[in-house]
């Protein structure tokens, strides 16, 4: 079955997401190869979940009952079953399912409706879409060179997904089953998020510590963002569920800065754990999360005060954060 048809047979329009405090915290731990469940108030692991592989993207379905997990083996430029995304039963906290998801998968994203998840092959050069009813991949696209970041739009037609060697972003169109146009950003493009009205999305791009403003309906880029003068090297992203503020992680100084995105200027830098990777925002904004991969922990920082409140350990080389609500 086509994507067209998955997304013909349900509404594209996502759930409202509840605006509270997240209750759990999941963290997929490169080295450890497992993934952290730990409570949000207390920091407390109260699960370690073996993975068998080494487990990066990590996201939970809309209606918060699946968290996905990216894995991938320890041989590069080849598919083996362990190669793999796999799902983990939130109330039984359970490996119940491996999807194949192509080579390498490093990234991916879940459509709003909760139907298809799209991830990207960073060996392959390809963007698969698995229809999450059956479990079966139902599209391969062709994309730029080495993908990675995959972020699907609000209203769940578009799919933006970067590639760091060909420094580009490449744009399924989900309504249409295909790759609509590709378009160049700065030097080694990783993340990517959306604003939550779909007018923007915005990228991170390591090598020139710059962040790529894209206009979500054109899919022309508007202009890029130094950060920290170019000294810093962003990798991970996340949006304010207002939009207002734009989080972008930064490994070299261990820190996270926030651009206001009315000004596009930086408005503030968080220092947080070492080596921060990913982050995530709670659904009511109060609180930003950071996967730091260095010393091990999660950086809790309330939003308001741009300060970090919490330190939680979590399992060996954290690399991504998602949230439990």
């Amino acid at each position: 079955m086509s994507v067209r048809v998955v997304l013909a047979m349900f509404a594209l329009a996502a759930p409202l997401r509840a605006q509270t405090a997240a209750r759990f915290i999941a963290v997929s731990n490169e080295a450890s190869r497992d993934v952290s469940i730990l409570d949000a108030r207390t920091g407390r692991i109260i699960q370690t979940i073996p993975v068998g592989e080494r487990p990066r993207g990590i996201h939970a379905s809309p209606d918060g009952k699946r968290l996905y997990v990216a894995l991938s083996d320890d041989m590069p430029n080849s598919e083996s079953g362990r190669d793999a995304i796999a799902v983990i039963d939130v109330a039984s906290r359970k490996v119940v399912a491996r999807l194949r998801a192509g080579t390498d998968p490093e990234q991916f994203a879940i459509a709003p409706n909760g139907r298809i998840l799209y991830a990207a092959n960073e060996d392959a050069g390809t963007a698969v879409a698995i229809d999450l009813r059956t479990n079966r991949t139902i599209a391969t696209h062709v994309v730029g060179i080495e993908p990675e970041g995959v972020a699907i739009s609000p209203n769940g037609q578009w799919v933006y997904v970067t590639a760091e060697t060909s420094n580009s972003v490449s744009v399924i169109d989900a309504t249409r089953d295909s790759v609509v146009t590709h378009l160049m950003v700065d030097s080694r493009p990783r993340a990517v998020a959306w604003a939550p009205d779909g007018s923007r999305a915005y990228v991170s791009n390591e090598i020139s510590g710059t962040v790529s403003v894209i206009d979500g309906r054109s899919h022309q880029l508007i202009l890029s963002i130094r950060i920290d003068d170019a000294r810093a090297k962003p990798v991970g992203v996340a949006v304010s569920p207002r939009g207002h503020q734009l989080y972008v992680a930064d490994g070299r100084s261990h820190s996270v800065f926030v651009v206001d995105t009315r000004t596009l200027k930086t408005a503030g830098r968080i220092a947080v754990g070492r080596r921060p990777w990913n982050l995530v925002v709670s659904g009511d904004g109060r609180f930003l999360y950071t996967a730091n991969g260095l010393s091990n922990d999660v950086s809790v920082v309330d939003a308001s005060t741009q300060r970090v409140v919490n330190t939680f350990k979590a399992g060996q080389r954290p690399w991504g954060v998602a949230l439990l609500y």
